[in-house]
């Protein structure tokens, strides 16, 4: 009844990928730096840069902040970050050394508790990873009045809120970077693909070199991180910076040309199916639901049962044998994983709203289509069982 995404392809999207055959060029190409070029007029940034997949991108964004030559994370330094979100925004910063520090979401909006993230920053703290939970911004005014005058670096995964907006600015351009996600369940799917966007001219010389292997054949002539020289043969294989190859293939660039266009009615819609959502579901008094900041662009619906882990689990049961697909509210507390055995981490103060999300939530997803009758369907289905 309720998959949990669905296709937003049509024809467009096939003749780009027939176009792509035709032309018989697969790899990075002309298709990719267009899609580049509309993507950042899209959002608002100088600058982005096309990989193979939203977690390549926080892996890339993380990695090229790294080799910033007078601001460069080092081994040891600390990041801030939310204890709910997907794991790929916490591996990179472990797989270059950088110091975990976990801190509690808010229960409502599901982000970052900015009022924890005061006490949390440290004479240590170098960079917080910030997180636009299923689509909902965090208040990024007042994040930048709690970091205005430190030495203090913004991230931001956006993977899963491309087209949320906060004043009228789109979210991901908040920090010195932002990601995004074009993976089939995403508001945009290009098959596989992410994309990692900038205003700083540094950061974006250090991404396009080190998206590919770390040369550079892809660096503009003048650049700030080394003296490239005019011929061609010799700039072909010379290496740099410690890369990747983590380049997106041409029809990701062709779908993302297309798909870029239909984005804001597919959120629109996505916004109307919130609407009657918030409507609907606000009524419910056994659960809480996400609290919006600005505009979000709904990834998904989260609700998160007030009677506990066993009425989380029979509401989910019951939702299934509807053929609503339900999904952990991303990964819940990843602090419960065992994973981070391997990391050099901390937890400052409870995680008490995160083992809540874990243990007595769940989302379902949203839609570019119209669902107002399937999101009463469910709405009745809770009613009944929490009724029982």
């Amino acid at each position: 009844m309720l998959p949990l995404a669905t296709t937003t392809w049509d024809d467009e999207e096939i003749a780009a990928l027939q176009e792509v055959i035709a032309s018989g060029m697969f790899t990075m190409g002309d298709q990719v730096s267009q899609f580049e070029s509309r993507f950042a007029s899209y959002v608002g940034s100088r600058y982005a840069v096309m990989v193979n997949s939203g977690s390549s991108a926080n892996l890339l964004g993380v990695a090229a902040v790294c080799y910033l030559k007078d601001r460069g994370l080092k081994p040891g330094d600390e990041v801030i970050v939310p204890a709910v979100s997907w794991p790929t925004t916490y591996y990179p910063l472990h797989q270059y050394g950088l110091k975990l520090k976990f801190i509690d979401i808010d229960r409502a909006t599901l982000n970052l508790d900015l009022s924890v993230l005061e006490g949390a920053i440290s004479n240590k703290t170098r960079a917080i990873f910030a997180v636009n939970l299923l689509g909902n911004a965090v208040d990024y005014q007042r994040l930048h009045q709690i970091v205005a005058g430190r030495d203090i670096l913004l991230f931001e995964d956006n993977c899963e809120a491309l087209g949320a907006t906060l004043n009228g600015k789109q979210a991901g351009t908040f920090g010195l970077f932002g990601t995004y996600s074009f993976f089939f369940s995403h508001h945009i799917s290009t098959m596989e693909g992410g994309m990692v966007v900038t205003d700083d001219e540094e950061l974006y010389h250090c991404l396009l070199s080190m998206r590919s292997h770390g040369w550079t054949r892809h660096l503009p002539k003048d650049n700030l991180i080394c003296e490239k020289g005019d011929d061609p043969f010799y700039e072909s294989f010379r290496f740099v910076l410690p890369g990747y190859n983590i380049r997106p293939i041409e029809m990701s660039g062709a779908l993302g040309l297309r798909q870029l266009e239909k984005l804001p009615s597919i959120i629109e819609g996505r916004r109307k199916n919130a609407e009657y959502f918030v409507e609907r579901f606000s009524k419910i008094a056994q659960i809480g639901i996400q609290r919006e900041i600005g505009e979000s662009s709904w990834f998904g619906f989260a609700v998160v049962a007030s009677g506990g882990k066993k009425v989380r689990d029979a509401l989910v049961r019951s939702l299934h044998a509807m053929k609503v697909d339900c999904r952990p509210i991303v990964a819940g507390n990843f602090v419960r994983n065992p994973v981070v055995e391997h990391m050099d981490y901390e937890v400052f103060g409870a995680l008490s709203n995160s083992d809540e999300v874990t243990d007595c939530g769940f989302f379902f997803g949203n839609h570019h289509f119209d669902i107002t009758d399937q999101l009463n369907e469910v709405a009745i289905e809770l009613e009944r069982v929490l009724g029982e």
